[in-house]
């Protein structure tokens, strides 16, 4: 492959390498969120910052462990996370929002996805699209147990990915309408808690690399709740994903020096 980064030594697209980021990497798409997520490690500063991919690093319990926005979509998400995966990471937690899709699914949940729908189009340059983008069982877990602990409502299921924002909240003005709204049907049918845009690319280039991801969303609304009429306030603070997703990491990096003694 060409250097594009012309023998800089940093990967092309995000500006780092593997002396800047820990093996554990949380993944927020918006970078306004990085510094928040940040603050919960200790001696956290930003080490990169180039396009929408926004880098800080820090340590927990002892580790190294950073946190680097993805921007929106599976095509940024999927950059970002091959090219740390070259510099060395092996742990990811997405930690972003969704909007619900079940009635049970309120305003406020974390969902902790553990299998995505692939109606994106990154993840279909990875794999065929009859193989599945699931989440890695050990993360997966690690994340249920920290909403335990720290006492959260939250639901684990699969969630539904897409490219197209508008298409999911204004289908009817799309000329492929048909479409989107019976699948969209299809999918609640099927029991989809909620819809977001990163999880199935992330999955699914983990599953080729051979990495683990997990990912945490916050409910923001539920439009389904809206079209019945049913209370449904937005929730936009992502302090209590911020708060499992920590917890989670620190679970992981135990069990990791609990196997590695």
């Amino acid at each position: 492959m060409i250097d594009y980064a012309e023998g800089s030594g940093l990967q092309y697209h995000i500006g780092i390498n593997a002396d800047l980021i820990g093996k554990y990497v949380v993944l927020p798409g918006d970078p306004g969120r990085v510094p928040k997520i940040a603050r919960h490690l200790e001696n956290a500063k930003q080490v990169g910052q180039n396009r929408e991919y926004t880098t800080y690093t820090g340590t927990l319990d002892g580790e190294k462990v950073s946190v680097m926005s993805t921007g929106i979509g599976g095509p940024s998400a999927s950059i970002a996370l091959e090219e740390l995966v070259k510099s060395g990471a092996h742990t990811f937690i997405r930690m972003g929002t969704c909007g619900g899709m079940q009635e049970e699914v309120l305003s406020g949940d974390l969902v902790i996805a553990n299998g995505a729908v692939r109606m994106e189009g990154t993840s279909k340059e990875y794999a065929p699209i009859e193989y599945p983008a699931v989440a890695d069982f050990t993360v997966t877990n690690a994340l249920v147990e920290a909403a335990k602990i720290i006492d959260l409502p939250y639901h684990v299921g699969v969630v539904e990915c897409k490219d197209a924002f508008y298409g999911q909240h204004e289908p009817e003005t799309m000329a492929v309408s048909y479409e989107l709204i019976n699948k969209w049907e299809a999918w609640i049918r099927c029991g989809a808690l909620a819809s977001e845009m990163e999880s199935a690319a992330l999955f699914i280039t983990g599953s080729i690399r051979r990495v683990r991801v997990g990912s945490i969303l916050l409910t923001v609304a539920n439009q389904e709740r809206e079209k019945k009429g049913l209370p449904n306030p937005q929730v936009h603070e992502v302090e209590a994903a911020t708060r499992v997703t920590i917890q989670a990491l620190r679970l992981l990096i135990a069990q990791d020096r609990e196997k590695n003694k």
